[in-house]
């Protein structure tokens, strides 16, 4: 049951806080004062802006400039490309390529709104062994039943409100002729030998693996494992770069994050490395080898090139996207494909000649209610149910907040509705409520014509709202999502409790003037919070921008900064309308 969350008393949410410092003081100050030290009230007309004619300190914390941090693996100002792997299409979408679609989705979105060029790259992998076996016991041929489930991962990315620049389709003509025209490169360098092969395989993971990395007769990943018989197979000397790899980690060591997934493929590089079979003869459904039809390519080695081929690869003329976006930016991954992307794909492009993308992140793995997450369970999470319980928004924000983003996460829907009703409902959907609502009463249905002048606390919010830009920056840039999320959450406590210790409802009975004051400063920090939010959150923030009546063409992050971007005194503001649901807990997720 779904209940709407209006303007009930949001305090209660905030007594583990009521400790809480607000942020030093500034040193300078905007308060206007007369030649005998009072404080004069500033008053401003509908087309003027506050401060209009001093310098504020939040002006001085406040940043108009274009984009983000700088890192060692980022400069924060260059074109910015962002790849989610593209999806195997053996069965629907599950919570997991949801997760990933997202955090990618909210690193892209944050270096737009950042003024970064960014191109965000999101696909489909369609060969393979397991493909054709299964496009086959559903009686279907391997095209259309690629053509049927890479739709719903489409589909997904739409309903989760993704901003992907592109969708790749490893099946694509242009793909293909990128694949072959990266084979003959490799050929052309001595990087690849015909001989046979025979060994583990599994086909769910299309991957190779030797006896020693088998647990209990199985993959790492758990996934059974047959013998293939000799057959002839194309070979990449992926062993001629073990050291070359072990050189490149040591001088890059932001090149694999988390440290503890560099720390694993650095292991397992030093533990040796054999030439990799790349081709086979069993199936037909992949890429022909150039030259040798009776070949169709390893599936990673297939799949991996979709980064470049989407950006136009072989075209690496200046001016191309090749040119303008490669080396990727970042690659954001599952941590059960980290071995592909971190070895297997920069021996590939070492060995052509290319340069590797800067940076690759392996996140973690969901598991539901504490158990493992599977189809023998019956627990699989169906991100499209979430979608339909509880909205985009909401499961955007928890997905993104419930973890640290590289750790395994557990999901349950107590924690979802707690959370929800906790950072959503209670305090940001009540915060704002309460301020529009006060506003809409009390100051004529229009932003305050006139305030006084600000208190210490008053400058000590405002300067908390003008850091979060770049506190939020330093997250995002190191791929440290839930703590752009807990940055944000802090904010919105300390507006909290600023309006409950402010108490601009008691103020309207003694002192008007400092009423106008306070619920200004609030509508100011809170256009803050919502033109922020937008990566996490895009449609809830933009309500609530819409509510302030901040012009759509001001929601960027440098209009945070700007004097002439502040919210405008005089400003009529509409009926203020909830913008978070509050869920109830359902008896059976309370048992």
């Amino acid at each position: 049951m779904i209940v709407a969350l209006l303007t009930a008393p949001a305090a209660r949410a905030f007594t583990a806080h009521t400790t809480r410092k607000l942020s030093p003081f500034l040193t300078s100050s905007s308060i206007a004062t007369n030649q005998q030290g009072q404080h004069t009230h500033l008053q401003c007309s509908r087309n003027s802006r506050l401060f209009s004619s001093s310098t504020s300190s939040v002006e001085q914390l406040s940043s108009t400039s274009v984009g983000t941090p700088s890192t060692p693996f980022d400069d924060g100002t260059g074109p910015f490309e962002i790849t989610t792997p593209i999806y195997y299409v053996n069965d629907k979408p599950h919570i997991g390529h949801a997760y990933t679609s997202l955090a990618c989705d909210v690193i892209a979105r944050y270096m737009r709104l950042s003024g970064r060029d960014v191109y965000f790259l999101s696909g489909t992998d369609e060969h393979g062994q397991k493909v054709e076996t299964t496009a086959k016991d559903k009686g279907m041929d391997p095209q259309s039943f690629c053509d049927e489930v890479s739709q719903s991962f489409r589909d997904l990315l739409g309903l989760l409100n993704i901003s992907n620049d592109e969708f790749i389709r490893t099946t694509e003509g242009h793909h293909k002729e990128a694949v072959q025209h990266f084979w003959k490169e490799l050929a052309d360098k001595g990087a690849i030998y015909l001989g046979s092969y025979e060994g583990w395989y599994s086909v769910r993971d299309e991957c190779y693996y030797n006896e020693s990395e088998l647990v209990d007769g199985k993959a790492p990943t758990g996934a059974e494992v047959t013998w293939m018989k000799k057959e002839d197979s194309y070979f990449f000397k992926l062993s001629d770069y073990q050291d070359e790899l072990l050189e490149y980690y040591e001088s890059h060591p932001d090149f694999i994050a988390p440290k503890s997934r560099r720390n694993e493929v650095v292991s397992f590089v030093k533990g040796g490395l054999k030439d990799l079979s790349i081709s086979r003869t069993t199936f037909d459904w992949g890429v022909p080898v150039p030259g040798d039809d009776d070949h169709v390519m390893y599936v990673w080695l297939d799949a991996l090139t979709n980064y470049m081929s989407a950006l136009g690869y072989p075209n690496k003329e200046e001016g191309s996207n090749f040119d303008k976006f490669w080396p990727a930016s970042l690659h954001v991954v599952g941590k059960d494909i980290l071995r592909f992307h971190a070895v297997y794909w920069p021996a590939f492009l070492l060995a052509a000649g290319l340069p590797l993308p800067k940076r690759i992140f392996a996140h973690g793995w969901w598991t539901k209610d504490g158990e493992k997450i599977s189809k023998s369970l019956g627990n699989v999470i169906d991100p499209v149910d979430l979608i339909n319980t509880y909205g985009v928004d909401p499961t955007r924000f928890f997905l993104m907040s419930e973890v640290n983003f590289g750790s395994d996460g557990d999901f349950s829907d107590q924690k979802m509705i707690y959370k929800v009703n906790a950072n959503l409902s209670n305090e940001l959907g009540n915060l704002n409520q309460r301020i529009m609502t006060l506003v809409f009463k009390n100051c004529n249905k229009a932003v305050p014509a006139e305030i006084g002048a600000l208190t210490e606390e008053d400058e000590a919010l405002l300067a908390t709202a003008a850091s979060l830009r770049e506190r939020t920056g330093e997250a995002i840039s190191t791929q440290s999502i839930d703590k752009y999320v807990q940055n944000m959450v802090s904010m919105v406590w300390d507006a909290n409790k600023y309006i409950d210790v402010q108490a601009p409802w008691v103020l309207k009975k003694t002192d008007t003037e400092r009423m106008n004051t306070v619920l200004y400063v609030l509508m100011e920090v809170m256009r803050h919070i919502a033109v922020l939010y937008q990566p996490l959150m895009p449609t809830s923030s933009n309500v609530i921008l819409d509510q302030l009546g901040v012009p759509e063409d001001e929601r960027e992050f440098e209009h945070l900064g700007k004097e002439e971007c502040k919210i405008l005194l005089g400003r009529e503001v509409g009926k203020p309308k909830a913008v978070f649901p509050r869920f109830e807990v359902p008896e059976t997720v309370k048992a």
